[in-house]
């Protein structure tokens, strides 16, 4: 993604644009298998950008056997809707974050643990290595399987409309959006806060009501949906590392031809190298971009909030329900948590 410039009209164009690509793209003739793949990101996202890229070109390699319309903005559904009619095959692709996975397969969340990665070369390790191998097994023993690598959801930051939060005693009481994610809820409430679980799209208007003061998101998602004219600050605490699976219905999957299987994981991986490199590039300048439109980033000692963390029962508590076999594929890369 290269053009970073937030306006109405640009996030307005990006909405039209996307359904259309997918509405005109084979008006033509029949496609021999038409798919859907639904997301929840804002269509100027480089999720749904690249994904969109990933199809054309699917398309293209399967000489027009295979078409895949992408609807963003949770168009099909909110995230929990979506992951129900992928397994249920009512949608044949979703793009899910991992922390929000957990609620169906608690092994996805695994890389989500509170402050396990402290940068992009420990996250790729682990996600393009045995953790990531891991929970790809986990997935796959349900209805619904992983059809690329990890996608980049980016180090999630707290944004708040009160107070700024500067050490891990600014947290107590503090409310905050999480997702519907156990890992997410149970991080901020081991720190004291008021952690209130909503599903996404309902954020933009419990932010704009108050019933939460803050939330926290990694840039680019903060960015694309506005969150910046709700809330005044922001603070880089990188407290937990999110990815997307693209989930694909197990049925829906294995109706394809192995050959069109391979065109559309082949295209997927090349779109999600692709879009890694994007939400690097987007989220060193939406930095700037934000400041400009009038949120405070605030500078925090991420070891503090570890330390915090880690005095808690926090990490204690999730390697007794993953287990040890896979808290040591965490380990591995994040080091001695618990």
């Amino acid at each position: 993604m290269r053009d970073t410039n937030l306006s109405r009209r640009t996030l307005l164009a990006g909405a039209a644009a996307v359904p259309l690509c997918g509405i005109l793209s084979r008006r033509g003739s029949a496609a021999e298998f038409s798919y859907k793949l639904a997301t929840g990101q804002d269509p100027t996202h480089p999720i749904n950008l690249r994904a969109q890229q990933a199809l054309d070109r699917i398309r293209e390699a399967t000489g027009g056997r295979l078409e895949i319309r992408l609807f963003p903005a949770n168009q099909l559904g909110s995230d929990t809707d979506l992951l129900a009619q992928v397994r249920n095959g009512s949608v044949e692709f979703f793009n899910l974050a991992t922390s929000i996975l957990a609620t169906y397969v608690p092994a996805a969340s695994l890389p989500n643990t509170g402050f396990a990665f402290k940068d992009y070369d420990a996250v790729w390790s682990a996600m393009d290595g045995d953790l990531g191998t891991y929970v790809r097994g986990e997935i796959a023993k349900t209805p619904i399987l992983t059809v690329s690598k990890v996608w980049d959801n980016g180090f999630r930051q707290i944004t708040s409309s009160t107070r700024e939060i500067r050490t891990p005693a600014d947290l107590k009481g503090f409310k905050i959006r999480v997702p519907p994610a156990p890992m997410l809820t149970s991080l901020f409430k081991a720190l004291d806060a008021g952690a209130a679980p909503i599903n996404f799209n309902e954020l933009y208007s419990a932010l704009q009501t108050k019933v939460v003061e803050g939330q926290e998101n990694p840039l680019a998602i903060i960015a694309t949906t506005r969150l910046y004219e709700v809330q005044k600050s922001c603070s880089m605490t990188g407290h937990v590392w999110d990815g997307y699976w693209i989930l694909g219905n197990k049925r829906a999957w294995q109706r394809l031809p192995q050959d069109l299987r391979d065109v559309v994981s082949r295209e997927l991986d090349r779109s999600a190298d692709d879009q890694r490199r994007d939400i690097v590039a987007l989220s060193s300048s939406l930095r700037t971009t934000m400041s400009e439109k009038g949120i405070t980033f605030v500078d925090v000692d991420r070891e503090a909030f570890r330390d915090a963390l880690g005095k808690t029962s926090f990490y204690k508590d999730w390697k007794a329900k993953y287990g040890d076999a896979a808290w040591g594929h965490l380990e591995a890369v994040s080091g001695k948590l618990a």
